[in-house]
């Protein structure tokens, strides 16, 4: 079946894995604490604060407390849905003031163009929510990317390792999922899409090999008709 549809993963696919753990979370670990005692500050009962409440299972952590579990899991890069939603909100802060351009690959960012000028449907699929996904892309060092992708999914679709969030991923573009490519630097990742019927593409812009799955340096490299 003919791909129509491009999902591609961003740490160590379309952007740094250095950027990530050098720029973003330490931004994050150096204003988050003062964001939550603002959040609490204004409303003691804020959703963001309670979704960290919930998916920690301490329903009575206090603001410091929460500010404790927050930096715990950074320091352990949990996947923890609240935790990227609150990461997102004070990236914002970072990317609107200029302190932080997201960094996208200069081949990522060609091929990404082509792609969409080609007819493909472009999507992304990262671990950091989907706010945190468009500020990388909208504050890119070449500019706002945004236009280019058709949508945005993060954690609430499943995680990333796990079959089932590639079939629903699948459902929501409305494509049987032979149709869509999926690109990774995770074996674990591309594995589960693959099981769930996609095709892949690994990039191992460091080296090594993603046994499995066919695997480019660049997004140069890649031809999505080959996948047809």
């Amino acid at each position: 079946m003919t791909v129509k549809a491009i999902l591609t993963d961003i740490e160590g696919t379309t952007s740094s894995i250095a950027f990530v753990f050098e720029v973003l979370f330490p931004y994050a670990q150096k204003h988050l604490p003062d964001y939550v005692r603002a959040c609490a500050a204004q409303d003691p009962h804020s959703p963001l604060l309670q979704a960290v409440r919930v998916e920690a299972q301490e329903l009575d952590a206090d603001t410091e407390r929460l500010i404790a579990i927050l930096a715990n899991w950074m320091e352990q890069d949990v996947k923890a849905t609240s935790l990227k939603t609150l990461q997102g909100l004070v990236w914002q802060q970072g990317y609107s003031s200029g302190e932080i351009k997201g960094h996208v690959y200069p081949d990522a960012v060609s091929a990404l163009q082509a792609w969409q000028q080609q007819g493909y449907r472009l999507y992304v699929y990262s671990s950091g929510s989907v706010q945190a996904q468009k500020l990388i892309f909208g504050y890119s060092s070449a500019g706002d990317l945004t236009p280019l992708f058709s949508g945005y999914f993060d954690t609430t679709s499943g995680h990333k390792r796990e079959q089932t969030s590639y079939t629903n991923i699948a459902q929501a573009l409305g494509l049987p999922a032979e149709q869509i490519l999926f690109l990774s630097d995770v074996l674990e990742e591309l594995d589960a899409a693959y099981a769930a019927g996609m095709r892949t593409c690994g990039l191992v812009r460091a080296g090594g090999v993603l046994a499995g799955h066919l695997n480019v340096s660049s997004f140069a490299d890649i031809d999505p008709q080959a996948f047809n």
